[in-house]
């Protein structure tokens, strides 16, 4: 099954925001596990202001992981200033699928 990058970049002074959505995103993101590789939050040079999400996600297509990502609560909430959703091929790293 193919995989998927997906970038996204929180909007400027979006933290209050991010963090009220946080617990239902989570809920979500548990449900569907199952698609996710690998995912979580990324953050600024600090190591602790977030700024954004990253997820590698597994999909029968790239329509399949943006209709996914779509019904994510942080997308419905607008918190993303950009995103991306392009192909991913996994080449090396512990984790890589068969």
């Amino acid at each position: 099954m193919p995989l998927f990058l997906v970038n996204a970049r929180d909007k400027a002074n979006s933290l209050d925001l991010r963090m009220s959505v946080r617990p239902t995103h989570l809920e979500w993101a548990a449900e569907h596990a199952h698609k996710v590789r690998a995912g979580g939050p990324v953050f600024a040079e600090d190591g602790e202001t977030f700024i954004g999400s990253t997820s590698i996600v597994e999909f029968d297509s790239l329509q399949d992981a943006k209709d996914w990502f779509a019904s994510d609560p942080y997308v419905k909430a607008d918190l993303f200033e950009s995103v991306e959703i392009v192909p991913f091929k996994w080449s090396f790293g512990e984790g890589k699928p068969e």
